[in-house]
């Protein structure tokens, strides 16, 4: 698997996973019924950088991005977001995706990563446990999951070493 700096050329590539997950409403807080032209400005904002999984066919199997998840004087905590497409669960991509982010986000400076919202139902929480994040705290019954009804956000944190 390849993972790289995606292009714009990438994002008809990444959308049709991108609309598959945020449609279910299971795992992002973002709206279930985002247009590809705001998902497009949410996931490839010129802020963020944006990195792309491939398979050995050259297709995209995953993307993820890095950003300054505060600015100012705590700009060196950064943000990611993960997606995989549903049909490639289990094969490891979003661990590889992971430790890739993790590695550039940490050469890049920052001093940690936080998660605003990981949906406590998120088969994800045990990734991000595994790789050193904890669960600073839980809003409760802050998301109406579709077949869980009314779940907490946690909010994860990882420090770098430095």
């Amino acid at each position: 698997m390849l993972i790289r700096e995606a292009t714009a050329d990438d994002w008809p590539r990444i959308w049709p996973f991108w609309h598959r997950i945020v449609a279910a409403a299971e795992t992002y807080t973002w709206d279930p019924d985002t247009s590809e032209e705001d998902a497009r400005a949410l996931w490839m904002n010129p802020a963020k950088r944006v990195y792309v999984a491939e398979d050995d066919t050259g297709a995209v199997v995953g993307s993820a991005y890095v950003t300054p998840n505060y600015g100012g004087p705590a700009a060196g905590v950064a943000n990611a977001g993960f997606m995989v497409d549903p049909d490639r669960a289990g094969q490891g991509i979003g661990r590889a995706l992971a430790e890739y982010i993790l590695a550039a986000a940490e050469a890049a400076g920052y001093r940690g990563m936080v998660f605003n919202a990981v949906v406590e139902t998120n088969p994800a929480v045990e990734l991000w446990t595994s790789l050193g994040f904890r669960i600073l705290g839980t809003v409760p019954e802050a998301f109406e999951h579709p077949r869980h009804g009314l779940v907490g956000l946690h909010i994860m944190y990882k420090a770098f070493q430095r």
